[in-house]
């Protein structure tokens, strides 16, 4: 994991933190690992069909699994199935603020995040599932509507991640679609995995 670089300064008698572009975030030794990991789960899927079933497969397991099945840590140091729906909410933040960024500027740099440090920071396993679960609903329903609205020309921008390097709308679609299905994948294992333990 890469280390959180900052720097102090004052202004105007106040203190204020800056975070470099080298900040907190899940360091990906093997950029191109983690792309064909994400390509392989989506496959020969439509990305945006795949994006559209998200949504609703969300508020299926949150009506099935009762709040306390979801808070329930299932493996020691990893995410509860309610924090996983908390990653989807934040990255559906992320990535819809990625796609604005790289459709309406050329070539920015595109920062990392530490998904760890966000989901404790928000303390998303205090949070309702179905909360969350709306939170994400909205923003995805937000985001589908502009990414339904890309040219070929716009799938091919480009923005430069900071851990990943030069990547395009067109690839960030896809790589969305797989995060979505691993994260799905890896709530309905931890729910198997907590299931097991009652």
């Amino acid at each position: 994991m890469a280390k959180e670089k900052t720097e102090e300064r004052f202004s105007r008698g106040r203190k204020e933190l800056t975070v470099t572009t080298a900040q907190a975030g899940l360091w990906v030794s093997d950029p191109q690992s983690y792309h064909e990991k994400m390509f392989k789960l989506l496959g020969d899927r439509n990305p945006l069909e795949v994006l559209a079933q998200t949504e609703s497969t969300l508020a299926d397991i949150v009506r099935t699994h009762s709040a306390t099945v979801l808070r329930a840590r299932p493996f020691e140091e990893k995410w509860t199935p309610n924090e996983v729906i908390g990653h989807l909410a934040d990255s559906e933040w992320v990535y819809g603020y990625r796609l604005r960024l790289i459709l309406c500027e050329d070539n920015p740099t595109i920062l990392g995040m530490n998904q760890d440090l966000w989901v404790a920071g928000q303390r998303h396993n205090e949070r309702e599932p179905s909360d969350l679960v709306q939170m994400f609903r909205t923003m995805r329903q937000f985001n589908l509507a502009l990414w339904k609205q890309m040219s070929p020309a716009d799938l091919k921008r480009t923005g430069q991640h900071n851990e990943r390097g030069p990547e395009s709308l067109g690839l960030l679609l896809r790589m969305l679609a797989g995060h979505d299905l691993s994260h799905l994948d890896q709530i309905t294992r931890y729910i198997q995995a907590v299931r097991l333990r009652e």
